[in-house]
């Protein structure tokens, strides 16, 4: 809403025109509706044309596979750039400031990115959702104390999205607890430290895109062969181009390629886009194969490509399951599952079914809020990661099922219980995730028994 006031003063003295965009997520009910509202209003009192949109964004996470923030993101900008391109305007103006810059720095530390991830947003880049509009973030080097300073003085109104103080979220543990532990014990000047962190990795990065760039344009002429370039150089030739690709170059990705010329690595589907998008991993798909039947292979001279592989084992087929009431029983590919949801759930107070026995069940016991509904049944999906119980971060259900030495042919008929999310919560007959167990903090507790029949 700051962003909106500056620019629509500046605009009256530098010739530009301006249009508001607004992309109600639906994700807070009547308060991502009176969202909607404000801005709506704002607009007209500024005499601006405003287009607001709306988008089921649970729905694109649970059919994409995404978590929630994820799916927001890719529709939010989808959004962004199809209007932009309809009322024929050149840039996207964000208000991503100094707070937005440090919380992205930890966050992509956490996960392991490497020096350009760790770079931060730059003032201007291309749209992830069309590279001919650029994004532009005029307030990059403004403080969200001093964006509330200016909207206090000047009377912006705005509205407070009640989410961000929500701790379930990564990036609000890092904004709420995190940063201020670090201001307080470690370094006062941290956001100056960061950022000139961060100005660093980002001009290094550059030199070494660049580079990676040039050697692949011209390796048929290049005295340089592919093992004989710095290894930071050969990583970011095969970043570049597996994003050409469509995939995500993540670093055990990129490792295996480097290490074993001419040996396939199996990979999930490019990534996909809602509507409107540009579909950017089409380019990379293997004429009739289907996402589980792809792999990448590097060839000695560092090249990569996409090929066809024999199809696996992953089975196909998935039921969705309400968990509204107080129980209920599904059935599914073999399976018996029985549900109760209460506040005091003794051990082995839920009753076998009356149409079949069901002798001795295995049973687990969950946070039904954490849970959510509805949920998954399906079978195990290349790229599943899961977090046992006990374990502090998750990894792939694949090498979860390699340390507990489960063998290869019942890994592929073992049922998994999914979140609305994407979040494994159960694997049959193994431990169940950190994340859904029971708390002090627990309010419902979900019972959940199983049988195969």
């Amino acid at each position: 809403m700051v962003l909106l006031h500056v620019l629509s003063e500046l605009a009256r003295s530098n010739g530009w025109r301006l249009a508001v965009a607004h992309l109600n997520h639906q994700l807070r009910g009547r308060s991502s509706d009176a969202d909607e509202r404000l801005v709506q209003r704002t607009a007209k009192t500024l005499k601006l044309p405003v287009i607001v949109e709306r988008a089921d964004v649970r729905r694109f996470a649970r059919s994409n596979r995404l978590s929630l923030e994820l799916a927001a993101r890719k529709l939010r900008h989808n959004f962004l750039a199809r209007t932009a391109a309809k009322v024929k305007a050149p840039s996207i103006a964000v208000a991503h400031h100094v707070d937005d810059q440090l919380e992205l720095f930890f966050l992509r530390l956490l996960r392991g990115s490497g020096a350009e991830g760790l770079a931060g947003m730059r003032w201007r880049s291309p749209s992830p959702s069309n590279p001919k509009i650029q994004l532009v973030r005029p307030l990059l080097d403004q403080s969200k104390a001093g964006l509330r300073r200016y909207a206090a003085e000047r009377k912006v109104p705005f509205r407070e999205d009640a989410t961000n103080a929500c701790l379930d979220i990564q990036r609000n543990r890092i904004r709420h607890e995190l940063l201020p532990l670090l201001r307080t014990k470690y370094q006062p000047a941290l956001g100056k430290t960061v950022l000139r962190v961060m100005q660093i990795l980002g001009a290094e990065a550059e030199v070494s895109s660049e580079l990676a760039r040039k050697w692949l344009r011209e390796t048929a002429f290049s005295s340089t062969g592919f093992e004989e370039l710095p290894v930071a150089i050969q990583r970011r030739c095969l970043q570049l181009q597996l994003f050409g690709m469509g995939l995500d170059p993540n670093f055990e990705l990129v490792e295996q390629l480097r290490l074993a010329p001419e040996k396939p690595v199996s990979v999930g589907p490019p990534v996909r886009e809602g509507r409107g998008g540009r579909g950017r991993g089409r380019k990379g798909f293997v004429q009739g194969a289907t996402p589980s039947q792809l792999s990448v292979v590097r060839d000695p001279d560092g090249r990569v490509r996409l090929q066809s592989v024999e199809s696996c084992e992953f089975r196909p087929g998935s039921t969705e399951v309400s968990l509204n009431g107080r129980a209920g029983e599904m059935l599914f590919d073999g399976v018996r599952v029985q549900w109760r949801l209460s506040r005091d759930l003794p051990v082995g107070s839920l009753k076998p079914s009356r149409d079949q026995e069901f002798p001795c069940p295995a049973q687990e016991f969950f946070d039904a809020d954490k849970v959510g509904s509805p949920i998954l049944l399906r079978h195990w999906q290349s790229g599943d990661r899961f977090q046992p119980i006990g374990l502090r971060h998750s990894l792939k259900l694949q090498d979860f099922f390699t340390n507990q030495k489960v063998p290869r042919p019942r890994r592929h008929r073992l049922l998994l219980g999914v979140t609305a999310l994407g979040e494994v919560f159960w694997v049959e007959g193994q431990r169940i995730s950190d994340r859904f167990k029971l708390r002090k903090a627990t309010i419902r507790r979900l019972l959940w028994r199983w049988q195969r029949l």
